[in-house]
């Protein structure tokens, strides 16, 4: 087993340190949640050796599959595995409170759009192309290691690109397990190294329980009992307990819980994801946003704060209570075989993704491919921080603008 990943160095395996070291990525990490996960990876696997690049994989994998943030709840298992149940809430908060503060502020002054000047956007949008590619690359040496693996990966990557339907990234992974069960010999799979989690089944089945009494009980409450706050609470709850794939697939949720409702102006609602695009931090923060938008009663930036809350509270209580079981499922042979044929899928997810929207959205000119050349060259090769690649592109970006 990896010492480093069954010993923590103490320096950083406090709810503090990971506060900060999460702190740190909610302001840099740009780009959506695959990029985030090209952060996380380059930080946790590569440079501090949290974990393992199958550990690490196995857990995207996992994330991919639950309801929610996919990038935000690794985060969150990341900090419950460095740090417990504290260290779980410090993550979180670390890497959602910057864009959420942000938006709520957006929220507070209309006047202001979140519109960055146009060169630094477009730079961020760069960046992040490079990240994922590193990524990528990464990840695709490590766990498609042969021509079955590569070609899944491939499959993988042409299917969700052909199928724009949102459950097509879920199906994709289904197939890619059951091609892996079949197809890959488990022998040929190393144990895989655990997390050093502190959950046990018992609090994770009372996780599970709690998630799902929410989600049964919450609407049955509404009605109960009339009350503006409360049925706001089971909106925002039962969209993150139900939406799959994250990020951009929250949006059209979102607009029927609020726009359609009237909670929130059409324009209102546009100005603010518009905003949330140009913020660091997990897509979900857009809750903030609406929250502040809202007029419930209380003081804006307090009903923020609960809806970001509430929809983020879903996330918590699935990676509490799946990963104890998870950690037992996944030492099985079989589960591994099935695991192996994800991780070229999650690839394959990871490849789409960086054509469809990342690519087709931040590379429309020469200039912008020299500048993504770059941005990889020095992440790869000269090893630069991300947050120093992310400030040097945007700031290249707007003096391209200029």
């Amino acid at each position: 087993m990896d010492q480093s990943t069954s010993q923590p160095a103490p320096a950083d395996s406090t709810p503090w340190s990971v506060f900060l070291i999460f702190l740190r990525l909610g302001l840099t990490s740009f780009g959506g949640p695959i990029a985030h996960l090209g952060y996380f990876r380059d930080e946790f696997v590569l440079r501090r050796r949290w974990l393992s690049e199958r550990a690490y994989a196995d857990l995207v994998a996992l994330c991919q599959f639950l309801p929610g943030p996919a990038s935000s709840q690794v985060g969150i298992a990341l900090g419950l595995s460095r740090a417990g149940h504290l260290g779980a809430l410090a993550a979180w908060a670390g890497f959602t409170l910057p864009s959420a503060l942000a938006l709520i502020l957006f929220a507070s002054l209309l006047t202001w759009h979140g519109n960055l000047a146009p060169g630094v956007l477009q730079g961020l949008k760069v960046v992040a192309v490079a990240v994922v590619a590193q990524a990528i690359w990464g990840m695709a040496r490590s766990l498609c290691p042969d021509r079955l693996r590569l070609t899944m990966m491939a499959a993988a990557s042409i299917a969700v690109l052909l199928l724009s339907a949102f459950w097509s990234q879920l199906l994709v992974l289904v197939i890619a397990g059951l091609v892996g069960l079949l197809l890959i010999r488990p022998n040929t799979e190393p144990e895989p190294a655990a997390l050093p989690l502190s959950v046990s089944r018992r609090t994770g089945s009372a996780a599970l329980t709690l998630f799902l009494a929410l989600l049964l009980g919450l609407p049955l409450l509404a009605l109960l009992i009339p009350s503006h706050l409360l049925t706001m609470v089971d909106s925002f709850y039962r969209v993150g307990s139900l939406v799959f794939g994250g990020g951009h697939v929250v949006l059209p949720l979102l607009q029927t819980e609020t726009v359609n409702s009237g909670w929130v102006d059409a324009e209102v609602f546009l100005a603010g994801y518009g905003a949330t695009q140009a913020v660091p931090g997990p897509l979900f923060t857009f809750a903030a946003f609406l929250g502040a938008a809202m007029n419930t009663g209380l003081p804006g930036w307090l009903n923020g704060l609960l809806c970001l809350l509430v929809i983020f509270l879903p996330s918590f209580l699935l990676v509490i209570g799946v990963l104890p079981f998870w950690e037992q499922l996944r030492r099985n042979r079989r589960i591994q075989a099935a695991l192996a044929g994800v991780n070229a899928g999650v690839v394959g997810l990871l490849l789409a993704a960086l054509y469809q929207p990342m690519w087709t959205s931040a590379i429309r000119r020469p200039e912008d491919f020299a500048l993504a050349l770059a941005a990889l060259l020095v992440l790869v090769f000269w090893k630069w921080p991300p947050w120093l690649v992310v400030a040097a592109t945007a700031a290249i970006g707007w003096v391209l603008s200029v």
